[in-house]
């Protein structure tokens, strides 16, 4: 099942510039591991050490957010997976 993740600017250092990668999986989660598995060294950038998303990033299917259930939302074949930093301040 091939699903795209578009890859934020600030990451393409760790993607060789790629912008879009196709991964596998039927869970955002399965997912994201099939990415880190293509691209290591995303994992420290994207999970923090419980293995859960960073809380300043928002994952994103088909430009709908996925919190709180990011890592377990199922996905199907055509789904587009976004990364997203939330930014803040005053």
């Amino acid at each position: 099942m091939a699903i795209t993740v578009k890859i934020p600017q600030f990451l393409e250092h760790l993607t060789d510039k790629t912008k879009t990668v196709e991964v596998n999986g039927s869970t955002i989660g399965k997912c994201l591991k099939d990415l880190v598995k293509q691209f290591p060294q995303l994992e420290k950038e994207l999970f923090d050490d419980k293995g859960e998303v960073f809380y300043y990033m928002d994952i994103y299917v088909n430009d709908e957010s996925t919190y709180p259930e990011t890592l377990v939302r199922p996905v199907k074949e055509g789904d587009e997976i976004s990364i997203v930093l939330m930014l803040s301040g005053g």
